[in-house]
């Protein structure tokens, strides 16, 4: 059994540099593994399937780094046999006494789409060493979880989410400090797959000179740069960058009043690849160099 969490001789973190710790946990299955690594993506400094008696010892094993990570993600479930879920509580508070804000953000999934999720991708449940058919192992790694789930400063339902939709979330509820609302995210899309249901602005970029037509640019991005030239050389992106400049600095500055924690900002073209990923990479550097501090990119079509 393991032994109550001591800080004996530990020096607490200055609040201003302490990194801000999220405990990643939730049921198998229910996206856990896309939401570390989106983090991961947004900098975060990721280590999953760590014992949750480690977890204290691990924070202070950062604390004593030259260059301590300001952004920490754990993931922690059923996968270590050998951990009391229910004691998470405990080693929470240690590490909140070590000056640290943890928060812990629980992922669920209704029982019919964990079903077909490991039906569609023929994986083992963690739990199903023991036994148990793939339904009982899912009722009992649920009975297992209700501590964290009752416990957790966040729950995040997945079932109506698909892969992209659930990057999507992460990347709103976890890439600001909401202290600092609002935020921007810039969002690439393609129109043939709709539009953003939750963007604030929206930008057609179909009218732009297509890459898609250069053979040698087909295969490329809108991140890589013989795409980047080849649309910069063009006087009608040029001119489209600048009137949207214009008009975004113009209109975000607003919204720092608004209550809410971000705000997007997409761009669409025919196949979300090449123009909506240069306009948003494009964009959101130059929102960067007009003050925000807090910007994010997300590529729904590629990421």
């Amino acid at each position: 059994m393991s032994q109550a969490p001591t800080d004996e001789g530990a020096k607490p973190a200055e609040p201003a540099q302490a990194p801000f710790v999220l405990i990643v946990s939730g049921l198998s299955g229910s996206g856990k593994s896309v939401a570390l690594k989106t983090l991961e993506d947004l900098d975060y400094y990721c280590v999953d399937n760590l014992p949750i008696e480690l977890l204290p010892d691990f924070i202070r094993s950062l604390m004593r780094e030259d260059v301590l990570p300001q952004k920490v993600a754990v993931g922690i479930d059923v996968r270590n046999r050998h951990s009391d879920l229910s004691r998470l509580s405990l080693w929470r508070a240690a590490v909140g006494r070590l000056g640290l804000d943890a928060k812990l953000v629980f992922f669920d999934s209704e029982d019919a789409v964990l079903l077909r999720r490991y039906s569609d991708t023929r994986r083992r449940h963690p739990l199903s060493h023991t036994g148990l058919s793939l339904p009982e192992a899912i009722a009992r790694e649920r009975q297992v979880t209700q501590p964290l789930r009752l416990e957790a400063d966040l729950v995040i339902d997945t079932s109506q989410l698909n892969v992209h939709q659930l990057r999507r979330r992460v990347v709103g509820e976890f890439a600001f400090d909401s202290r600092d609302a609002p935020s921007l995210l810039f969002e690439s899309f393609a129109y043939r797959r709709g539009v953003p249901a939750d963007a604030d602005f929206v930008f057609d970029a179909r009218v732009l000179p297509n890459p898609h037509w250069q053979p040698e640019l087909r295969p490329l991005t809108g991140r890589d740069a013989p795409v980047r030239e080849y649309l910069e050389a063009q006087d009608d992106v040029q001119r489209y960058v600048q009137q949207v400049s214009e008009f975004l600095d113009t209109w975000l500055p607003r919204l720092r009043g608004e209550t809410r924690s971000y705000v997007t900002v997409a761009f669409g073209c025919t196949g979300g690849k090449h123009r909506s990923v240069f306009l948003t990479e494009r964009l959101a550097e130059h929102a960067r160099t007009q003050g925000w501090d807090q910007v994010a990119t997300f590529h729904r079509e590629l990421d």
